[in-house]
């Protein structure tokens, strides 16, 4: 079935955060303080999503308050760190929120995400994901992660809905 079909009934969007949201690249000041790079149209796109009544969750084996930080900026009040286990705290995530795997749509770029894109679905990774994402993905994003691909993903979902571009989307 092609993806662009499932698309129409996706209620939510999960994101790993680094090489997802982030370019994968993490500049450490000192022991307390690292920075990652992101996109601010991929910002833009979430906080438009989540005001349009998508769920929007953040699920990341990485860890630090500049992750949390940017995502409650941006309304994302799902945000899950440090998951050893990301298919458990996935399956969890959907019990909680009422959600089935075919609401769902999943991007990760590495090995970690691969149960949950086996899950969800709409597997989606950047087009710099590891070889064996790229195998499992439904679709793969012309942009690497963190230059433009959850803003890809998001903004295909809500055309295909009719959610993009309306009255409300010219505010932030």
């Amino acid at each position: 079935m092609n993806y662009k079909v499932k698309l129409k009934n996706i209620k939510a969007f999960i994101f790993d955060y680094d090489g997802v949201l982030s370019d994968g690249n993490i500049y450490t000041v000192n022991k307390d303080m690292m920075f990652r790079s992101g996109n601010v149209k991929d910002g833009y796109a979430i906080q438009y999503a989540i005001k349009k009544g998508y769920k929007v969750a953040v699920l990341s084996g990485g860890s630090g308050q500049s992750i949390s930080a940017r995502m409650e900026m941006l309304g994302v009040k799902d945000v899950f760190l440090s998951a050893s286990n990301k298919l458990e705290v996935y399956k969890q995530y959907l019990k909680d929120n009422n959600l089935v795997n075919d609401d769902v749509l999943y991007m990760g770029d590495d090995i970690p995400d691969y149960d949950i894109m086996q899950s969800a679905a709409v597997a989606c990774c950047p087009s710099d994901a590891a070889y064996e994402i790229k195998q499992a993905a439904d679709y793969v994003s012309d942009k690497c992660g963190g230059c433009g691909c959850v803003r890809d993903v998001i903004e295909q979902v809500l055309r295909l809905q009719n959610q993009w571009f309306n009255e409300d989307s010219k505010a932030w």
